[in-house]
């Protein structure tokens, strides 16, 4: 896991890991709020 870490491509791609899952759950509270608008 330290291996991981301590590299410049580890960091990157953590970095690429938690950019896609915040983009995902803004994405979906979004279309969730827009659905309950048009009900």
């Amino acid at each position: 896991m330290k291996e991981l870490f301590g590299t410049d491509i580890g960091l990157l791609s953590l970095f690429t890991i938690g950019f896609l899952i915040a983009m995902g759950l803004f994405l979906w509270y979004r279309l969730s709020k827009n659905a309950r608008e048009l009900e």
